[in-house]
């Protein structure tokens, strides 16, 4: 057994490369991106006006465009970009440019011969000083600073040629246009930029580009909104349904099983958002009992201990109540039908043939056969940890996890969407792993070979 659970958690990493390419490819090529809505901006930012010199659609220049595609990894191949994003290749930072010109030109008879070296001065970002970048040919590249006449090497600088069919070749990604319409006017230039390994390897996800701050920071702030929903959730789903399921099974056909399946079937019907929209109208704002939105009040942090737990209380009865509602249904069923199955079973009838009393019979004998079924979708519990519904937390305006996913979905926001979706898959892979677990401690019969 112990191999095989080996063996599981070595396919976790496949795996999770597996989900987040296919995801993060998918973005790459989704409508409505950063850089769409990054030039959207810009173009009503400069309606009325025009565009002025140098300009390309959106009322964006070309230099800042190219900023927009280095900064979201648009203007590397799809894998390289992953691998950046994963952070097993370095990412190119402070990126500065210059275009080479000739030296100069002699006159040798009555020809004009062009110097084969280029050179070119580029001011580095972050620094303030200047490099002077000297060509010659194809490979034979010097950098130094145009103050100290030292290499930039020296301080980590990294440099690389931009050609002319490189600079056309990005121009057709960019605007999809045939490559006999790109610019005329390039120039061979040259690219000088600092290295750093930034992704998800190194606990790095990238930062929002809808809230602007680090998606890790915004992960961690409703982490805790998840936890308490989640934990309250499993505590009252499974403290009810279980027992419920038991009575269920025990009075079947009768006013009790009739009755409790009525209303756990009606509660299964009605969508938890819907019930939260009607709850708040007749509820909150036309009875007033109860508060119409977030989680605590704005006083929260000046009351006492005990007024903020009546106050977190009070916000947390009606968004519980819609998360509650529809899981009855299907762990009660679950229960009560396979109890009734094992009570069925010749087991528990020789047991009580042989003396054993009634109760005994469910509670020692049925009952732990029963709750295998169950038990294998315990390990889903960890995913309490991004659980939560999207459409309940945009009714109370509850700034969980499934409001920021929802959020990150409609802004396009690929950072986000991204760690939250490595840290969801991940959890749900391990859950399957831990229901696994759970299922063969409870049953001994298992064994996993």
């Amino acid at each position: 057994m112990r191999e095989y659970f080996i063996r599981r958690f070595l396919l976790i990493p496949p795996t999770l490369l597996g989900v987040t390419l296919l995801v993060f490819t998918i973005t790459r090529f989704v409508p409505g991106g950063p850089m769409e809505r990054s030039l959207q901006e810009a173009q009503k930012a400069t309606e009325g006006g025009g565009a002025g010199s140098g300009q390309i659609g959106g009322g964006m220049s070309e230099e800042q465009v190219e900023e927009l595609e280095e900064e979201y990894g648009f203007d590397k191949p799809i894998l390289q970009a992953y691998l950046q994003w994963l952070g097993a290749m370095p990412r190119e930072r402070r990126l500065s440019k210059s275009e080479f010109r000739p030296l100069g030109k002699d006159m040798v008879g009555e020809d004009l011969v062009t110097d084969p070296k280029k050179e070119t001065l580029v001011l580095l970002k972050g620094s303030g000083r200047q490099a002077k970048i000297l060509r010659e040919g194809e490979k034979g590249i010097s950098a130094t600073y145009l103050d100290s006449g030292k290499p930039i090497a020296e301080e980590n600088w990294e440099i690389r040629i931009e050609t002319i069919e490189d600079r056309k070749e990005r121009w057709v990604r960019r605007s999809g246009e045939d490559i006999s319409k790109a610019p005329q006017n390039y120039d061979d230039r040259a690219i000088i930029y600092k290295t750093h390994f930034a992704g998800l390897l190194q606990g790095d996800l990238g930062r929002s580009t809808d809230f602007g701050d680090p998606v890790w920071t915004l992960i961690k702030g409703r982490i805790p909104v998840a936890l308490y929903f989640g934990i309250l959730t499993a505590l009252i789903t499974y403290g009810i349904c279980l027992p419920l399921g038991i009575i269920k099974a025990i009075k079947h056909r009768t006013a009790i099983d009739n009755l409790t399946s009525i209303f756990i079937f009606v509660g299964y019907a009605i969508p938890g958002f819907a019930l939260g929209a009607v709850m708040l109208v007749y509820l909150g704002a036309r009875g007033g009992w109860f508060p119409l939105f977030g989680l605590t009040d704005p006083n929260f942090d000046s009351m006492s201990l005990g007024a903020q737990f009546v106050d977190l209380a009070h916000h947390t009865v009606l968004p519980l109540l819609c998360y509650v509602v529809g899981g009855f249904a299907w762990l009660t069923m679950m229960m009560k039908n396979n109890l009734m199955d094992n009570l069925a079973a010749d087991y528990v009838r020789t047991a009580v043939a042989k003396g054993v009393s009634f109760r005994s019979a469910v509670f020692k004998h049925a009952f732990r056969n029963s709750f295998i079924p169950i038990a294998s979708t315990l390990g889903q519990l960890i995913t309490i940890l991004v659980s939560g519904s999207i459409l309940i937390e945009s009714v109370f305006d509850i700034q969980g996890f499934g409001l920021l996913q929802y959020q990150a979905l409609l802004g396009r926001d690929q950072t986000v969407i991204m760690g939250t979706l490595t840290i969801a898959a991940f959890l749900l892979v391990l859950g399957n792993i831990l229901s696994d677990m759970i299922v063969a401690m409870v049953d001994p019969r298992v064994k996993f070979n």
